[in-house]
């Protein structure tokens, strides 16, 4: 496992212990060589986690839609454009052995859920990783098993995704 998909938040406007946690998992991404496939863009968690798995040796490769090409990061060692936010999502899957799910809004509840309902239909066999950090996802993963309890999910949760709460939790994940 050497390639690692990560979605996360494009803002800026964002809590220091989703920053201070981007940074130092962007850092072990590269100490241990893994190829970072994410977003690309110079905003937010992508550019904190982006910047320091380049400067600490990692591979960094953006899928970037066009729209977006203006804002690439300057870390990227691989730069692919896209003509649209759905290419973006299923280059991610592709290219990645891993998936995380770093909080987010919109855009990275619609990459979640992109990656799960393919993985539910059958599509790839690739869970994906809720970084809960600070609980962020909590709700997220109550509704969820609310959905699953009514009978509008028919999988076992625990067959389409994974949960970390601490670094620690993650880097286990990982390995």
């Amino acid at each position: 496992m050497n390639s690692i998909g990560v979605f996360c938040s494009a803002s800026s406007n964002i809590d220091v212990i989703y920053t201070d946690n981007a940074a130092s998992f962007g850092k072990w991404l590269g100490e241990n060589k893994k190829t970072l496939i994410y977003g690309g863009v110079d905003r937010g968690l992508m550019e904190i986690i982006g910047k320091a798995a380049h400067l600490a040796g990692g591979k960094v490769i953006g899928i970037v839609p066009t729209k977006l090409q203006n804002h690439a990061s300057q870390y990227l060692d691989e730069k692919m454009i896209t003509e649209s936010l759905s290419d973006r999502k299923d280059n991610i899957l592709k290219l990645s052995d891993k998936l995380i799910a770093f909080p987010g809004g919109i855009g990275t509840l619609d990459e979640v859920f992109h990656v799960l309902a393919s993985l539910y239909i059958g599509s790839h066999d690739k869970k994906i990783i809720f970084y809960n950090i600070n609980g962020y996802y909590s709700s997220l993963l109550t509704c969820l098993a609310d959905y699953k309890r009514k009978g509008f999910i028919s999988s076992n949760l625990s067959d389409l995704y994974e949960v970390a709460n601490t670094d620690t939790e993650l880097k286990t994940l990982l390995k």
